[in-house]
């Protein structure tokens, strides 16, 4: 896969994406970095570090977070994306569900949207038949994405127009405890595959397609734990698996820590996730992944 005109060989090794949120209220590091000279030094670390991608988000996507308009998106994440692109040589990643967001970000200099609601947020036809508006905007730009497993269960839409809006927020996710599964991972599976045929039939060409299980997004504790120990049926799916497990509350209910003590149970996924074939890491502790993925690496490959 080409990212902003580098090739990413998933086939052969594995990928680090950095993590920078330009948010005041992210769950792990919320307010750190939302000014621009200090996403600009995180970045500079973060690439000293290793980091391969660095991935901008300008709205938090925890539980309650604080919900902002495009226009204040845009605001919070296009200037870092010039800002990293003018002073730094690495491909840059959008994390965005919003098409408009992604469109000013693309034309700021973003290399790959990462789209946690797999292209399925904004608009469906009265018969439930998605229109793709993320994904031709995407397709249009011929930028990489990646497509994350969520749950389109239990949704809100409010009707403007003639088409019906999705207006469901992290707490309506959060309160739909069941989620709607009947059977969980071919459930996963198949909501996998349709995000999936809505790229590619809206013109996203398969080498410009990565996915992602969504740990920590409509799943509870267990459901997560049971999607880290069957990665490999979603890698099953022929497309490069993007992992994101970095301090979330899987690790911090199986451990009983908090945020900033979840490093080691971090590692010990980005080490699952590898033997089971995802090869591109989301992690706020890069050099620390790094070294444990390098190790297992070696380890795997010794024959």
């Amino acid at each position: 896969m080409i990212i902003g005109g580098r090739t990413f060989d998933f086939d052969k090794h594995f990928y680090m994406m950095g993590i920078i949120n330009v948010t005041p209220d992210s769950f792990s590091d919320g307010g750190k970095y939302n000014d621009k000279e200090q996403a600009l030094r995180h970045a500079e670390q973060l690439v000293v570090d290793g980091a391969d991608i660095l991935d901008i988000g300008g709205e938090s996507t925890r539980p309650g977070h604080v919900k902002i308009t495009e226009s204040e998106e845009m605001e919070r994440v296009c200037p870092i994306i010039e800002k990293i692109k003018n002073t730094f040589d690495i491909p840059v990643s959008l994390d965005t569900y919003k098409s408009e967001v992604a469109k000013a970000g693309i034309k700021s200099g973003a290399d790959l949207i990462n789209d946690i609601w797999g292209l399925k947020w904004e608009y469906v036809s009265k018969k439930g038949v998605l229109n793709p508006t993320m994904a031709k905007v995407i397709a249009k730009a011929g930028v990489p994405c990646c497509l994350m497993h969520n749950r389109k269960s239990g949704m809100k839409y409010e009707k403007t127009g003639n088409s019906l809006h999705n207006t469901t927020t992290a707490d309506d996710v959060a309160e739909n405890h069941a989620y709607g599964y009947e059977n969980f991972l071919e459930d996963v599976i198949e909501d996998m595959q349709e995000s999936i045929d809505i790229a590619l039939k809206a013109g996203i060409s398969e080498d410009k397609i990565m996915i992602d299980p969504g740990i920590g997004f409509a799943k509870d504790l267990q459901q997560n734990l049971v999607m880290m120990n069957h990665l490999g049926e979603l890698c099953k799916l022929g497309y490069p698996v993007l992992l994101g497990t970095s301090r979330k509350s899987m690790i911090g209910l199986t451990l009983n820590l908090p945020v900033e003590q979840r490093e080691e149970g971090t590692i010990a996924t980005s080490v699952i996730g590898y033997q089971a074939g995802c090869r591109i890491f989301r992690v706020h502790d890069v050099k620390a992944n790094i070294r444990a993925l390098k190790m297992a690496e070696a380890i795997l490959n010794a024959g």
